[in-house]
């Protein structure tokens, strides 16, 4: 029996690729510092490498290209505090490499495409986060980067996000279900934008999850419509528009926390931090702090760095709930 204090906590963080893990990934190292944190890609799993999906005609994306026994195995056998002989996929060659061995840590994030879609895996989880992006933003990202970064034309972009939709939708998106807390990335709604500068980003957190009270705006369980103050906020056009209030997402009663726009002065976010309750932050300015700090990380001029960083704390403050009695971990701001 392992002790509450030696308790490994998983969390699984799901969501397409592109889709900010990365990000997200490298804004809880802040709160869980690198040394009580180990990220487990689920990629390693796979079952096939890129010859074997090529022939047998299936995309990563596809259950019948990944081990999800051996997944559910080794990640059962951390949570109960034993090492593992993880398998590795080696992107560069699209071949599986000799496995390594993974001590059990403080925290265990399962982090890629599947980490909601067996139902034993998920029942491991202790808390769980999908990064949901909408098909125009996925595209407008991708054609960014794709295009300036790897010289791919639009049409092989286009080409690439279509063959993968099928899979997508039928393996990946369903698993928003299961997730705790969604964060939703979509275009703005305050002007017409056709060059995806502004971005209308939705925190859904789903009600009565054990230990876990969601984030509100002024007044728990109202229904809010706010322009902050331009005076104390500076937004250029057309500003900022923040909204909270209930609602039902995929059968569950969730809580949601929307920001659409642009935030110009990221030293100002004390102003919407000082109207934000039940954030899990241990002193006044901690959520402030941490947007600031990484303030070029993509989405922090917008509510995707935000929430990132507020899905980070209610982490956080699961994890000292559920090892009460052992020492906290240290907030690297």
């Amino acid at each position: 029996m392992i002790a509450q204090s030696d308790r490994v906590v998983l969390i699984g963080v799901a969501g397409d690729s592109g889709c900010g893990k990365s990000t997200f990934l490298r804004r809880l190292i802040d709160l869980f510092g690198e040394e009580f944190m180990t990220v487990i890609c689920l990629d390693d799993y796979h079952s096939l490498d890129r010859k074997g999906r090529k022939a047998a005609g299936v995309t990563a994306l596809n259950p019948k290209a990944n081990n999800f026994d051996l997944m559910y195995e080794q990640i059962k056998a951390l949570k109960e505090g034993n090492p593992i002989d993880k398998p590795i996929y080696n992107h560069e060659t699209g071949e599986l490499d000799p496995p390594e061995r993974i001590n059990p840590n403080k925290v265990v994030v399962i982090e890629g495409l599947h980490p909601l879609f067996d139902e034993r895996v998920r029942s491991l989880l202790d808390f769980s986060v999908y990064l949901d992006i909408s098909d125009e933003v996925k595209i407008r990202w991708k054609i960014q980067r794709d295009m300036a970064e790897r010289g791919h034309t639009y049409e092989d972009v286009l080409a690439s996000i279509n063959a993968r939709k099928p899979d997508f939708s039928a393996y990946i998106e369903p698993q928003k279900e299961f997730a705790d807390v969604v964060i939703q990335v979509l275009p703005t709604q305050l002007v017409e934008d056709k060059e995806g500068k502004y971005l209308r980003v939705r925190l859904i957190q789903k009600d009565q999850v054990e230990h876990f009270e969601p984030v509100y705006l002024f007044d728990e369980g109202s229904t809010i419509d706010w322009r902050p103050c331009g005076r104390k906020l500076t937004c250029t056009y057309p500003g900022i528009k923040m909204y909270y209030g209930p609602d039902a997402h995929m059968g569950h009663e969730v809580s949601i926390l929307e920001v659409d726009g642009q935030f110009d002065n990221l030293e100002e976010m004390i102003y919407i931090e000082s109207h934000l309750s039940s954030t899990s932050t241990r002193y006044y300015g901690e959520m402030t702090e941490l947007v600031l700090k990484h303030k070029d990380y993509p989405g922090s001029d917008n509510g995707t760095g935000l929430f990132q960083v507020l899905v980070g704390l209610k982490m956080r403050d699961k994890y000292e709930r559920l090892t009460s009695g052992a020492d906290k971990v240290a907030a690297k701001v």
